[in-house]
């Protein structure tokens, strides 16, 4: 049987707008009846329909959250920041998986909004005109997490992506390497093809070495196509001896790829990968990588949403967060 406020209302011998009072915390109700009225909530079972609530509150304390990847590491560790957040604020998640196909992605974000959630934090690889059109005409807030729109029109928490692919460059070069490959994301996402490979171009520039496009191999973020990214990189004219990889399951396809055909990592290549998730210190060696704040991206994404859902002042929008170089024993 379906309890409603009614019920609950007349067992209590209360009016319904005392229930909705008392469920929604509302100090004006006598202690004594409040008590009457949680006692019968508990007997009969009640749950509020949150559903009926937002319509009446025009709030649904309901926030949506688009994901590429659930089973990606680098997805669910910004997936638990914005859960953590959420659940401080006493926001509920409803959380869809996007497969990283843009007609899914803008389903999904038409489908949350018709749930009436009061938010929403996105995460995609490829923010299109198309997305960020969808963006602007929605009547509740959007926030990018992990994710480069160009125009910076909608809010977002980031690192400085090409900075850090940069600095990883740059850590090679002052180690004395010539030939430094790239094993860099799908390059028609914005966050590779106009942060990081820029970074990899202007680390090599800075220090008078030539970009050579045999040393940059295009991968999926998946283990297998690091895999293939090592074997390619072993055709090319001029070998590498160092390796940057754009993610932590690609980086381990590289050390495998390397271990399985005989060669020794760091000695005959060293590896910097780019995400500090668990998979970089489950492998051996350990990677030294780039420190992104992953749990910290979710989070302040989640913290911003809740400003912009309640109209709180923000000092800014398009959030930065540091990044740093963690040194492990995949380098010298």
């Amino acid at each position: 049987m379906n309890i409603t406020i009614y019920d609950v209302a007349r067992e209590a011998n209360v009016s319904m707008a005392t229930v909705s009072r008392v469920v929604n915390g509302n100090p004006n109700v006598k202690p004594v009846t409040r008590k009457k009225v949680l006692e019968v909530i508990e007997r009969l079972g009640y749950r509020p329909n949150a559903v009926a609530r937002g319509l009446a509150s025009k709030k649904t304390t309901t926030v949506g959250v688009i994901i590429p990847d659930i089973s990606n590491i680098f997805f669910a560790e910004l997936a638990r920041g914005i859960e953590d957040i959420a659940t401080m604020y006493k926001y509920n998640i409803i959380l869809s998986n996007s497969d990283q196909n843009k007609d899914k992605e803008l389903h999904l974000l038409n489908t949350m909004l018709g749930k009436q959630v009061d938010g929403l934090v996105f995460m995609g690889g490829n923010i299109t005109p198309d997305h960020v059109e969808e963006f602007e005409k929605s009547p509740v807030p959007i926030v990018l997490a992990g994710s480069i729109e160009e125009s910076n029109a909608i809010p977002s928490v980031n690192i400085d992506y090409e900075a850090a692919v940069y600095d990883s460059i740059m850590e090679f070069i002052n180690k004395g390497h010539k030939h430094i490959a790239f094993v860099v994301g799908p390059l028609h996402e914005p966050k590779n093809a106009q942060k990081k490979l820029k970074g990899y171009q202007r680390a090599l520039q800075d220090s008078g070495l030539s970009y050579n496009e045999e040393l940059v191999f295009e991968g999926d973020y998946t283990y297998d196509s690091g895999i293939e990214a090592f074997d390619k990189l072993l055709e090319a004219a001029e070998r590498p001896t160092a390796i940057l990889v754009g993610s932590d399951e690609m980086a381990l396809g590289v050390v495998h790829g390397a271990e399985d055909k005989g060669y020794s990592i760091p000695d005959d290549f060293e590896i910097i990968t780019s995400d500090n998730t668990r998979l970089s210190l489950m492998v051996r060696p350990q990677l030294t990588t780039i420190v992104q704040p992953l749990y910290d991206i979710g989070a302040v994404a989640m913290r911003l949403l809740t400003k912009l859902m309640n109209k709180e002042k923000t000092d800014e929008q398009i959030v930065v967060l540091p990044h740093r170089i963690e040194q492990r024993q995949s380098t010298k």
